[in-house]
């Protein structure tokens, strides 16, 4: 592998600041190249990559399989619009609503987009189905559905929004797993109640059953639809296909992003048969939304996840993993909580955790944060267990003597 000096590394880091947009702060590690969990950066340093692209590299980097389709694809035919028939598109379709309760996919490029389709889908369903002055949408505080300014309404943390008021009118937030303050906000005028099922932006806090099932009986009695936004938690990475699963609950509508097509960009929302018959020709498109490129790709990853039974595994070392960061927490008083589902894992501190993350990338391991002081690990579904567990005992160092 050819490597850059660091010369050309500071090169890079100085072009950058000058010709990108600011809104990602500064910025000096370049990553330059990735193979299953593990990244290099234009220095050639290896780096275990336990944040996998913000949840996107379910496969990690360079899957085989991924990588093939995507060859194979843009050797064959990279887009169309959706004017026309698209084959690995359906094939995708197919493959999500066949494991998923619903009957229907559109596909767009983002999970911001999914949910604005979402988001979308619940106001002209309950408009056609109720009539008007139905359009409430219930969210839950410190949610995160994405930047666009549906989505930023949707999302239910004030910092998000500031600078970008007026949001749009009709919604109401509700903290999470309170029962009884969501039969107070779901009302006659609601359309949807728009759940994570693991916030994950928001510190990686799981909804309970009991709280999931009650949005689901209240939707019901209300005729509203129940929307999971599963952009980060779903496609194996909470330990199933969809997270939904966990709660035995069948939602309306289904978000999803991501890691949706191995890493290259793609959303998608499914949806039951009778929401879906409301957006009929014309009501929403996307000029990108389930190219063959993305579709390719998709069929691949989601193929893989489901065939090589990665939710299960994801479960299975995810609880492991707690287990033994929860043994942590008794010998260091800075953990406060550990807490996520499958390998998507908070673990609160009474610090802020920049300078932890510091320290871990000096040490060759990438992970990030999910709000200042709560370590958020999302490592890659494929990572070789003993890779990952040694991130334990180097955790066990780097807290020592932390308050």
């Amino acid at each position: 592998m050819t490597t850059a000096s660091p010369s050309a590394s500071v090169s890079i880091a100085g072009t950058a600041q000058s010709v990108l947009l600011g809104n990602y702060g500064t910025r000096d590690l370049c990553l330059v190249r990735g193979e299953g969990a593990y990244v290099w950066d234009s220095e050639g340093r290896r780096y275990l990559d336990l944040l996998s692209g913000l949840g996107v590299n379910n496969l990690g980097h360079c899957h085989p399989s991924v990588t093939a389709a995507i060859k194979k694809q843009a050797e064959t035919l990279l887009h169309v619009s959706n004017l026309y028939l698209i084959e690995p598109q359906v094939e995708l379709a197919l493959l999500l609503t066949s494991h998923s309760p619903c009957g229907k996919a559109f596909f767009c490029n983002s999970g911001a987009e999914a949910v604005e389709a979402a988001i979308k889908t619940a106001r002209r369903f309950a408009r056609e189905k109720r009539g008007p002055g139905h359009h409430k949408i219930v969210t839950l505080n410190n949610s995160f559905h994405g930047r666009t300014m549906g989505a930023l309404t949707a999302t239910g943390q004030t910092k998000y929004h500031q600078g970008f008021e007026p949001l749009l009118d009709g919604f109401d937030y509700v903290a999470i797993n309170d029962a009884e303050a969501l039969r107070a906000a779901v009302d006659d005028a609601t359309a949807a109640v728009l759940i994570e099922p693991v916030q994950g932006e928001g510190g990686v806090h799981p909804c309970s059953a009991e709280f999931v099932r009650e949005a689901r009986r209240l939707c019901d009695e209300r005729g509203a639809l129940l929307i999971f936004d599963e952009v980060q938690c779903g496609l194996g990475r909470s330990g199933h296909l969809f997270a939904s699963e966990e709660f035995g609950v069948e939602p309306d509508l289904i978000a999803l992003a991501k890691s949706l097509a191995g890493g290259v960009p793609m959303g998608a929302l499914l949806l039951k048969d009778e929401p879906a018959s409301v957006m009929t020709p014309g009501s929403h498109a996307s000029t990108f939304g389930g190219n063959p490129l993305a579709a390719a790709a998709g069929v691949a990853a989601i193929r893989t996840i489901v065939e090589e039974n990665l939710p299960a595994r994801a479960k299975r070392l995810g609880e492991a993993l707690r287990e033994r960061l929860s043994e942590l927490q008794s010998r260091h008083a800075c953990i406060e909580e550990v807490r996520g589902r499958g390998l998507m894992i908070g673990v609160q501190m009474t610090f802020a955790v920049a300078d932890l993350l510091k320290d871990l990338r000096g040490r060759g391991v990438l992970a990030g944060s999910a709000g200042p002081s709560v370590l958020r690990l999302l490592p890659p579904l494929i990572v070789k267990e003993n890779a990952l567990f040694d991130v334990v005992p180097l955790l066990d160092e780097l807290l020592a003597g932390r308050a």
